[in-house]
């Protein structure tokens, strides 16, 4: 993968790297508490950071926190649905969405990221119930996503989604020292 000048400020935590088998239940204890912990270390780095710095990019050409905040929410919710049909339908074909454009929807500007924040504890709240009541056979299942033309498991989703969540935690985080 090539790197670019600006890869640490795109990836302050790194790029993802997804399992190629199941994980153990070490590993998956460690990612859904990651997922656990995202909605209140948002919070408080929105809080650190503060109303004026959150208008303003993470980085040259990003999107502003605000809008890492609501795309959270956003990306979230679709994982969270994503799960729910992998668990109920054989190997579905999830609906990919267009996240730059969602991103500047005007909702994104005119509702306070609380709502969002909001949003994300609640959502959480009700993916880890179903996180910790999965079976083994439950992890493996599968959804097809036609946007990267792959199938990811279960497992894989949870590790890139408590990535996604570390990752956009550190945008935020980073707002705070400019």
């Amino acid at each position: 993968m090539t790197t670019t000048p600006d890869d640490h400020l795109r990836y302050p935590i790194g790029r993802a790297e997804l399992p190629t088998g199941p994980l153990s239940a070490t590993e998956r204890t460690a990612c859904i508490q990651q997922i656990a912990d995202l909605p209140a270390q948002l919070r408080a780095a929105a809080q650190a950071a503060g109303g004026e710095a959150l208008q303003r990019p993470y980085r040259p050409g990003g999107w502003s926190g605000r809008q890492v905040i609501h795309h959270v929410a956003d990306s979230h919710l679709n994982c969270y649905t994503r799960y729910r049909l992998a668990l109920t339908e054989d190997n579905p074909t999830i609906r990919p969405y267009d996240e730059t454009a969602w991103a500047e929807l005007p909702d994104v500007a005119a509702t306070p990221i609380t709502v969002s924040l909001t949003l994300l504890e609640a959502l959480h709240s009700r993916w880890i119930t179903l996180l910790h009541h999965l079976t083994e056979a439950q992890w493996r299942r599968t959804f097809y996503h036609p946007g990267t033309e792959r199938e990811f498991t279960l497992d894989q989703a949870l590790v890139m989604y408590a990535w996604h969540g570390r990752h956009h935690l550190a945008h935020v985080e980073s707002l705070r020292g400019q």
